[in-house]
């Protein structure tokens, strides 16, 4: 059952795509508790009441999903009393945010597609890639630790929506959440970090970038069916559905995911 679209929003005016993840219905009719769960794009451009509010709201742990190239150029500014956790999935910046927009325009005036076919190479990686493996299962740990209530955990790349896009993926799995409220869930970049992304193609005509660079770098900012339907694809190659790549792959036993439900469903 698909709940709650627009308004898992949150009233963040210095970053893009933080999004609370309470609300929705697992499928034993329980919901995912509010304040417990929040992800995001990063927090490196936070003013000091976005950090005040994430503060009040409850964010207690940062998770970091991002490379260290981003981090570089970017550092999280962390909420008081949040714990930072670092977290890299790719050893370096598979899906390019950290790139200059000269570099972009080198790589992508030739081929309209070539956006979308190299997102669907970040999916793949980021079911296959051992390294990635290992990171989320880190990520369920600290996941498991969250137990007071009224305690977020809040878990970010640098657009919000890939790295950060499948950890909630493999999280609203394990706590029971139908296929079509996660693709939901997944898609809802595209309305929630809309301003965002018309912001940088914006940018990119006003500099007059060729238009296959434009609609490749469309292709980097959103997300797309393609993409998720690639890593699904994959976690069937390797474990046959999702709930079982959450015990096979990401090293989850029966006792962690009804630990996570106990913890997070209410």
């Amino acid at each position: 059952m698909v709940e709650q679209t627009a308004n898992q929003a949150l009233p963040i005016t210095t970053g893009s795509n933080f999004r609370e993840l309470g609300g929705y219905e697992s499928q034993n009719g329980q919901h995912v508790k509010y304040h417990k769960l929040v992800r995001s794009g990063l927090l490196g451009e936070l003013n000091s009441r976005d950090l005040t509010y994430l503060s009040d709201y409850g964010v207690r742990q940062d998770i970091d999903f991002r490379s260290n190239d981003e981090v570089t150029q970017t550092p999280d500014k962390v909420p008081v009393r949040a714990t930072y956790h670092y977290l890299p999935v790719f050893d370096y910046d598979q899906t390019q945010n950290s790139q200059s927009m000269h570099e972009l325009e080198i790589e992508y005036r030739d081929n309209p597609n070539s956006g979308h076919e190299r997102m669907l190479k970040v999916y793949h990686n980021l079911i296959a890639d051992p390294h990635a493996k290992k990171v989320y299962h880190d990520f369920f740990a600290t996941l498991l630790a969250n137990t007071e209530d009224n305690e977020a955990v809040l878990f970010h790349c640098t657009a919000g929506k890939d790295r950060t896009g499948m950890g909630a993926v493999f999280l609203l799995t394990a706590l029971g959440v139908d296929r079509e409220t996660i693709k939901a869930d997944y898609l809802l970049t595209n309305t929630i970090a809309a301003p965002h992304i018309e912001h940088r193609l914006a940018e990119l005509k006003s500099l007059n970038a060729h238009q296959n660079v434009v609609t490749n770098i469309q292709s980097l900012l959103t997300v797309h069916p393609d993409y998720l339907a690639t890593a699904l694809t994959e976690i069937k190659h390797e474990a046959g559905d999702l709930k079982n790549y959450l015990h096979t792959d990401l090293d989850l036993s029966d006792h962690d995911i009804k630990e996570l439900q106990q913890i997070y469903l209410v």
